[in-house]
């Protein structure tokens, strides 16, 4: 694909702009939470469908819909799911009750499934070059790490100055800006015949949601409940269909030849877990904030600028960082950065400040943060055939919410079974918040051990072969 340099700059602003609109929806409404469970009445369990609506969804059919932009074309996909997007968007702005909130966030995961693997493979399609790839992808990484970060300050600031539901109409206008732009400066990939998997799709939805539920439930009914395990059991049940359809699927949603690589293997595995322990520190911060701190939302959204700051920053030097130390041993530090500064986190309790026992842990984590997006990233797309390309980048983003989902689901269980072993208070609140953030060091502890046995090896070896090619030369 020949394109002008202008057209690749507006293409690349295009697609992160379509990425920063599914990474702050799912988090704009953190900062907003509380305001939303005293306005629809929910807890601070149910609250987290808030955002278990939306990232299931959209981990669940994300497979789906990158099969759907090979067979039916990545720039047609792209345009229906902006535009389901921001229908969605307007739709839950408007909710009047908690289901139709719910109904609503799932179909903007919907939405954000067709758009976001469309969106990624047009990227890789667009930028050839491996060095304005590595640039291109550094941009689009910063966006997905950081994003969320700026959706808490923005949700913050919406909820404080107007209602939680100006955050959802944000995306109406950038959905129409970009619906707009679509046809001048994109074109159209070619489409194949082909069959969309729907029981594959189906299976892993089905599955991921299970879990989920099995999780939260956990955290209401206790885990001896009939219902947690039952749906523990349709969720494992449900993968393992899931597993059993596409090894055997003439045109699978995921073909399982993509985990034939360590490398891409490794990438994906380490994002999950990063993300199931990344994801939950910025559901417990702002209600810690809120809760014990009594913060209002528009503060607890500026409180988590310090992390978003360093992490953007970090986005300059991670080229040069790779390039000279490779992908695997830029994870390594970046992860270690992040389970000392998440450990540092953990140690919050009702006598903590912000100043004295926040601001610096957030700041270390930023910095790790800002150095482990790209590489796995990247890992993820390595060595992929063009066929492919949007299924691997697909499995990129469903490594990202499946791990945020589950983390979340499992780190609220955790919460709530501190939080309900002693009486309501603010240093009981504290205490759980705490003891969750601990699980979140814990998952980011297999991140890293994920990389430390799958990807260092595979990096190393392939330096040993050029190494040795270059002899040869």
């Amino acid at each position: 694909m020949n394109l002008s340099e202008h057209s690749k700059r507006i293409i690349l602003i295009m697609i992160v702009a379509c990425q920063l609109m599914m990474v702050l929806d799912a988090s704009v409404l953190v900062t907003a939470l509380p305001e939303i469970g005293r306005t629809l009445h929910l807890s601070t369990t149910a609250l987290t469908w808030v955002q278990n609506a939306y990232i299931l969804a959209f981990g669940g059919f994300l497979l789906l819909g990158a099969r759907a932009g090979d067979i039916l074309g990545r720039r047609k996909t792209f345009s229906v799911g902006i535009a389901l997007f921001s229908l969605a968007s307007l739709l839950a702005g408007l909710a009047p009750s908690a289901s139709l909130l719910l109904a609503a966030r799932a179909m903007q995961g919907l939405a954000a499934a067709m758009a976001t693997p469309s969106a990624l493979a047009l990227l890789s399609v667009s930028f050839s070059e491996a060095r304005e790839r590595s640039k291109a992808i550094a941009v689009y990484s910063a966006v997905a790490g950081a994003g969320g970060s700026v959706g808490l300050l923005i949700g913050g600031m919406l909820t404080d100055l107007i209602s939680w539901r100006a955050g959802m109409f944000l995306n109406v206008p950038i959905g129409i800006a970009l619906l707009l732009m679509i046809p001048r400066f994109m074109q159209e990939t070619a489409s194949k015949a082909g069959r969309l998997d729907i029981f594959g799709a189906l299976t892993s939805v089905i599955g991921m949601t299970a879990l989920a539920f099995g999780f939260v439930q956990a955290a209401s009914a206790g885990w001896e409940s009939p219902d947690v395990w039952g749906s523990i059991a349709i969720g494992g049940i449900s993968l393992a269909a899931f597993v059993w359809i596409e090894a055997r699927a003439k045109e699978p949603i995921t073909p399982l030849r993509l985990f034939a690589s360590r490398t891409r293997s490794g990438a994906y595995l380490g994002r999950l877990l990063l993300l199931c322990g990344n994801y939950p520190i910025f559901f417990f911060v702002p209600q810690f904030l809120q809760h014990v701190l009594h913060f209002n939302a528009l503060e607890a959204g500026l409180a988590i600028m310090p992390f978003t700051i360093v992490q953007f920053g970090m986005m300059y030097a991670m080229p040069s960082l790779v390039n000279r130390f490779g992908n695997a041993r830029i994870l390594i530090a970046g992860l270690i950065i992040a389970i000392i500064g998440t450990s540092w986190l953990s140690q919050l309790s009702a006598d903590s400040s912000f100043l004295s026992h926040m601001l610096f842990p957030l700041l270390i984590m930023g910095c790790g943060a800002g150095m482990i997006f790209q590489p796995f990233t990247t890992l993820g797309l390595a060595g992929v055939e063009a066929k492919d390309a949007g299924a691997a980048s697909g499995l990129v983003n469903v490594a990202h919410q499946t791990g945020a989902s589950l983390g979340l689901a499992v780190l609220i269980a955790v919460f709530e079974m501190v939080n309900r072993s002693a009486p309501p208070s603010d240093a009981t609140f504290a205490h759980a918040v705490s003891i969750s953030l601990v699980g979140s060091v814990v998952f980011l502890s297999a991140s890293l051990l994920t990389v430390l046995i799958l990807l260092l090896p595979a990096e190393r070896a392939k330096r040993a072969f050029a190494a040795e090619t270059q002899k040869a030369s």
